[in-house]
Order: C-alpha cells, then sequence, then structure tokens
C-alpha cells in the first residue's frame, strides 16, 4: 500500500474512531475483492442518481477485481479513460450487496485519491496492524478539510459515504468524487474532504465551508483577529492550531486579547465557554441568512446542543449584561454631565519649623501646625481631545516667608497659601488641538507650568518636592501669570511653545495701567528636545514686566532682593533658563536646571542687576516599592550676583530630601525634611530647618 495512505489511517480521527469498534478477526474474514464491492453498494442509500454515478465510475473495475486489494483510482488516466461502463443491472446487483466493515472497506472509506497505477498487492495482515497501532496511538488534530489539488474541474460529484453502519458515534466521511464523461477525456478529481469524529451523542461535526463561500468580513478591533496569525503566541506546531486556524479565518468567531494573544494554555471556565459558543451561534445565524448552502442539519442540530448544554451560562450571561444596561441607564439618567469627569485632590500638611544652632526649641519661631488644600477639577471635552478645565480651590496652609515667621521665601512650602477656607475660581482655561499644534487660552489661572514642559520629575505640587524652590527653575516658569493664551508646535522630538499670560489680578481691570497688556505679564518662549527617551533638553527665554506694588522677579522665591532688586518700582526683566533631565530609567533620574536673568528698572532710576539660580535634582522611583518616590534637591536660590544698587554677599543652600509612600492608587504619605543653610544668602543668619508630613487623598 502506499505509505501516505498508512499515514493518513494514523492521523485521521475518523479512522481512529472506526478502528475502536472492527475487530482483527473480522478484518481478516472478509476478502478483499467482496470489501470494494461492498464499499461501493454502501454509497447507494437513497437516490438513484448517486448510484449511476457510482456505476459509472466503478462497476466494470469491481467485476474485474483482482485477487488482492488495489488501490481505488479516481484521477483520470489513459487506462482510466478506456474502462467501459457497467449497464443498470450491474448497479441493481450491487446495490443488494449488504454494507461491509472489513479492513478494505474502511481503507476505501479514508483512500487518498492517486493517478490510477499498478499497486503490489497488500494481504490483509499487512492492513491489520496499522490498524491496531491506529487504535491504540493517542489522536492529534488535524485538518478537517484535508483536499488534494488538482487543475480546474468542470464537472464534480458528491458521494457521501457512511463509514460504518454498527458505530453512530463516529462521523460520515465525505468524499468529492469528479462525475466520469462519456468522452475519453480526462477529468481531474478536485478534493477528498474527511470530517472529523465528534463527541458520543452530540452528532455529526460541523465540516467548515471553503474560504472562497464566506463572506468578506471586515477587520475589527485588536481583540476581533480575521486571521490566526494575527495571534503572536499561536504557532503552526500547536497542536490545536489547524481548529483554531478553522474558527479563525471561517467562522471569525474567535478573538483575542487586546495585545493580540490568544492565551491557550490558560484554563477556561464555563462561562468563558458559553461565551464563545454564543458568539459562533450569532455567526451561524448570520450565515444562513446571507447563504443557505453554508451550515448543514447536522451542523444545526450540535449547536442546539451546545446551546441547550450551556443555557444556564448564558441566561447569566444575558442577566449580567441587562443588570449592566440597568445601571448604565441609570447612571446616565442621574449624571452631572455627559462631557465632564470630576478629578478631585486633597492634602492634609503637617508642618514646623526649626531655626538655629542644633535646632533647639527655645529658638524656634513658630509652633506645629495642621493645614490642608482641596482641589475640585472639572474636565470637559467637547470632541475627546479638547480640555475645558474649571477648578474650584479652597487652601489654608503656613506661609513661612512672613515676618511672623521665618522671614525669608526660602522657606515657604510647595503649597502654602490661604483663601479664606471657602472655594473659588482658581482655574478656567480651554486646550484644544489644531494640526500639529496644540492651543491654550483663559481668562483665569492659566499658568506657565501648565503650557510648558519642566522636564523635572519633582514638579508636582501634591506628590513631588515639598519646597517651593524644589519644584522648578523660578527665572522662567514664575512670574506673572493667570490670562492669556499659549501655542506649542510639535516638530517630533522638538517642540516650540510661545505664551503670552498676564496677572490675574490686572487681566480683568480696566484702570490705567493694567489690563490683559498694559498690566504685569509674561512673554514666554521655550525649546524642548527629546534626544531618545533617556535625555530631555529645555531651552526657555522670558520676557516679564512688573508694574509698581506687583513686583516679584523670582515668583517670591529666594533672597528678598533677588525678587525686588529695585523695591516696587516698575521692573523688567529677561531671563534664560536651561532645563535637563537624564532618565536611563524610571527608577532613576538625575537632573537640574540653570537660570540667569537681567533686571532692569524702568522708573526712578537707571540700575540693572543680575540674578542667578540652579539646582541638581535626583528622582528614584518605585524605591521600596512600586510607586514610591525618594527625590532630593540640591541647590542655591534666586541670588543677587550684581546690581547698581545692592547685591548678595554670600550664598545659601537648599538641601531637600523626602520619600514619598503611595499606599494605594489613591492614598499617598510623603514625610520629608528641608534646610536652608545661611538664609537671605547671608552667613550671620542661622539655618532653618522645616519638617513636613503629607498626605494627599486623590479621587
Amino acid at each position: 500500500m502506499n505509505r501516505t495512505f498508512w499515514n493518513l489511517l494514523l492521523v485521521s480521527p475518523a479512522i481512529l474512531g472506526l478502528s475502536s469498534v472492527v475487530s482483527a478477526a473480522a478484518i481478516a474474514a472478509e476478502a478483499p475483492a467482496t470489501a470494494e464491492a461492498n464499499q461501493l453498494a454502501t454509497a447507494q442509500s437513497s437516490e438513484s442518481k448517486i448510484a449511476e454515478i457510482v456505476t459509472e465510475i466503478v462497476a466494470e473495475p469491481v467485476a474485474a477485481a483482482p485477487a488482492t486489494p488495489e488501490k481505488l483510482a479516481l484521477n483520470s488516466s489513459a487506462e482510466a479513460a478506456q474502462t467501459p461502463v457497467a449497464n443498470s443491472a450491474d448497479a441493481e446487483k450491487l446495490a443488494k450487496i449488504e454494507p461491509d466493515t472489513s479492513a478494505a472497506a474502511l481503507q476505501t472509506t479514508g483512500s487518498e485519491i492517486e493517478p490510477a497505477a499498478p499497486i503490489a498487492p497488500a494481504s490483509t495482515a499487512a492492513a491489520t496492524e496499522p490498524l491496531a497501532a491506529a487504535g491504540t496511538a493517542e489522536p492529534s488534530p488535524q485538518a478537517s478539510d484535508l483536499a488534494v489539488e488538482s487543475s480546474q474541474t468542470e464537472v464534480a460529484g458528491k458521494i457521501e459515504v457512511p463509514a460504518v453502519a454498527s458505530t453512530p458515534a463516529t462521523t460520515p466521511a465525505t468524499i468529492e468524487v469528479p462525475a466520469v464523461a462519456s468522452t475519453p477525456a480526462t477529468t481531474p478529481a478536485t478534493k477528498v474532504e474527511i470530517a472529523q469524529t465528534a463527541p458520543t451523542g452530540m452528532g455529526g461535526p460541523i465540516v467548515p465551508v471553503a474560504p472562497q463561500a464566506q463572506p468578506t468580513q471586515q477587520s475589527g478591533t485588536m481583540s476581533q483577529v480575521t486571521s490566526v496569525s494575527q495571534l503572536s503566541d499561536v504557532r503552526p506546531t500547536d497542536w490545536a492550531f489547524q481548529a483554531l486556524q478553522s474558527l479563525v479565518e471561517r467562522y471569525s468567531c474567535i478573538v483575542g486579547y487586546p495585545d493580540g494573544t490568544y492565551r491557550g494554555n490558560r484554563a477556561l471556565t464555563r462561562y468563558e465557554f458559553a461565551a464563545g459558543v454564543n458568539a459562533c451561534l450569532d455567526k451561524i445565524t448570520q450565515l444562513i441568512g446571507s447563504t443557505g448552502n453554508l451550515v448543514t442539519r447536522d451542523d444545526l442540530a450540535i449547536l442546539q446542543r451546545l446551546q441547550e448544554e450551556f443555557a444556564a451560562e448564558l441566561a447569566t450571561l444575558r442577566g449580567r449584561v441587562d443588570g449592566l444596561e440597568a445601571r448604565t441607564a441609570e447612571l446616565e439618567a442621574n449624571q452631572f454631565s455627559t462631557t465632564t469627569k470630576l478629578a478631585g485632590e486633597a492634602i492634609f500638611l503637617v508642618s514646623d519649623t526649626f531655626v538655629g544652632d542644633g535646632i533647639r526649641l527655645e529658638d524656634d519661631d513658630t509652633v506645629t501646625n495642621l493645614g490642608y488644600r482641596v482641589r475640585l477639577n472639572f474636565n470637559t471635552s467637547f470632541t475627546g481631545r479638547d480640555l475645558l478645565r474649571t477648578r474650584l480651590q479652597a487652601r489654608n496652609v503656613a506661609n513661612y516667608g512672613t515676618a511672623t515667621a521665618t522671614g525669608t521665601n526660602m522657606a515657604r512650602l510647595a503649597i502654602d497659601g490661604e483663601d479664606g477656607s471657602e472655594f473659588s475660581l482658581d482655574q478656567l482655561w480651554y486646550r484644544f488641538p489644531a494640526g500639529n499644534a496644540t492651543v491654550w487660552f483663559g481668562p483665569r489661572g492659566l499658568r506657565l507650568d501648565d503650557v510648558a514642559e519642566l522636564t523635572s520629575p519633582l514638579e508636582a505640587s501634591g506628590t513631588g518636592a515639598l519646597s517651593r524652590f524644589g519644584r522648578y527653575n523660578p527665572a522662567v516658569f514664575r512670574g506673572p501669570e493667570g490670562a492669556g493664551a499659549a501655542i506649542k508646535y510639535n516638530l517630533g522630538p522638538l517642540r516650540a511653545t510661545v505664551a503670552y499670560l498676564g496677572s490675574d489680578v490686572d487681566a480683568p481691570n480696566p484702570a490705567d495701567g493694567r489690563g490683559i497688556f498694559a498690566g504685569s505679564f509674561s512673554a514666554l518662549g521655550q525649546l524642548n528636545l527629546n534626544l531618545g527617551r533617556a535625555f530631555d533638553v529645555g531651552v526657555s527665554y522670558n520676557r516679564k514686566y512688573n508694574r509698581a506694588g506687583d513686583v516679584g522677579i523670582m515668583g517670591n522665591t529666594g533672597s528678598s532682593l533677588a525678587n525686588r532688586p529695585f523695591g516696587q518700582s516698575p521692573t523688567a526683566s529677561d531671563n534664560f533658563g536651561v532645563q535637563v533631565n537624564f532618565k536611563p530609567s524610571t527608577r532613576f533620574q538625575i537632573g537640574g536646571w540653570y537660570g540667569y536673568s537681567k533686571a532692569e528698572q524702568l522708573r526712578g532710576g537707571d540700575n540693572d542687576a543680575t540674578i542667578q539660580n540652579g539646582a541638581i535634582t535626583l528622582a528614584l522611583g518605585d524605591f521600596g516599592r512600586q510607586g514610591n518616590l525618594l527625590g532630593f534637591v540640591f541647590g542655591v536660590p534666586p541670588k543677587v550676583t550684581e546690581s547698581d544698587v545692592a547685591r548678595d554677599r554670600n550664598t545659601s543652600y537648599h538641601l531637600e530630601g523626602f520619600y514619598r509612600f503611595q499606599v494605594n492608587d489613591f492614598i499617598s504619605v510623603t514625610p520629608g525634611v528641608y534646610v536652608i543653610l545661611h538664609p537671605e544668602h547671608n552667613n550671620r543668619n542661622e539655618d532653618i530647618w522645616v519638617g513636613v508630613l503629607r498626605t494627599t487623598f486623590s479621587f
């Protein structure tokens, strides 16, 4: 026998099922010639047309069958074309022969179609050994559609031949046999379809239709796959590859996870299986509605049995979906807005300062205090890409820069201030995309650190540095701000930002010397460059104008002289800044900034002053556990290095360390301390230590 024939017998699930009920004695007792005749007679089931086709093809070979079985040849050859056609009497004789379960009959059912050629006789004993081995081997999955490729076929007939009548658990094998024309022209066979064995009691298998018969499917979301190759963890060597390929490419009722995986080795729950069956049922329903020839009655019977088996699970899923729909409808009916989301933050802050050599308590001018800041952000989006920010804020946090506390702005906290313990409108601005650009504009609360890239990992007021100076470069990112507009243009790794912001106080004031252009303002220009993912560089320029009575060049950081080098006289300043951050990983970031400012007195004199500041930052992310942050800041607060009026003769140093412990996604606790060495750049002043315990709630 042909080796390919035996390989087919060994791997075909249908033959394995048959081999479990056929005994070796019955196989040896039957004659080969009778086996072929019986097998052909089985095809005479119901329709006379099929009997005539079979008779025309094989009547003469049966009559002249040799003593030993030969392989049935259906592909045309010169010898096949000369075979005479049997008459109807021969067909009636064949129809009276009872079905046989011999080895030859089994052999014919799963035989491979090859060109007719003389084949050496094979004994019945030799045919028995592969069948016995196949009955004991573990079945390996095979494609349910085994086809023999050939040239184009003009006319093809289809014969459904039951393999063994006494084994209802097995599935009928389907053989497509080309009809033999009356002319000697050769007609090649198309293919042989052998269905897999179905579980006992479940009826016949679902035989996938040909791919060309399927309606075109449109690609869906990431989880919906149209080809098994889209599942990254499914390989052709996997034992279930053929089954997945059939379900995906023929029926489109298998989906993967959003990351493009199938996770075939994960345990399957009954709910998941029920969901998969339901998806296949929906697909079958679509196929039935589009083309009636795609699904057979046996297929529908199997699907009905599966639906009945998992009726409870399907009902549970429908109940859960109905419950979700009801809850969704209730939320929609009672929600605040369909376009607005609430994002809030509440901070509790315990702090105290210690002044003097050795931190003696008798030198302490402050007491331990407990403050808070609450922000309610109403984030509204109309297109999904824009943002309307409306923020309400209430705050009462100690200000250590006042005369009753430390007397220097160097000791100020990051979130200090007092709003009368009442909620007030803190921010109102709108941001939207415009091609490769992003545009901001608003009448209140639009700040420089909202529109500019800071590059500092410690800039967040609620989760970053504890001190006001430790957040970012005050030379370029602090100044008059609140009302105005900004635009950032994205050029790939390079981003350019331009902003003009007027003071919140002056912008709505129509008095002379106020307003959006005549009052205090900041005009910012900045370039940011990402050198790969590990290195960020920012170069900034900020032109500031501070009107009389509203002078604070460094945003109330650094020495008093650095903020007001000419007192309360109107002052203009050109401020330059360079910011860098090196982040080889999310667990380690080191960076810093340098600021240089040139201030000019505009009224009451023609004086100039030079102000400088700088800092180095270190951030260790996920320190101890995921979400935690260990941060350090070392720097020199803003200092007047040159001036026509007065300058700072000594140098102060800022040292800060804190550890943010992330309790969960919504709560973090941050203890920390920072010290100001030689406050106000004066060696005669004692050091100031500030201890802080900050708890942040996000919702």
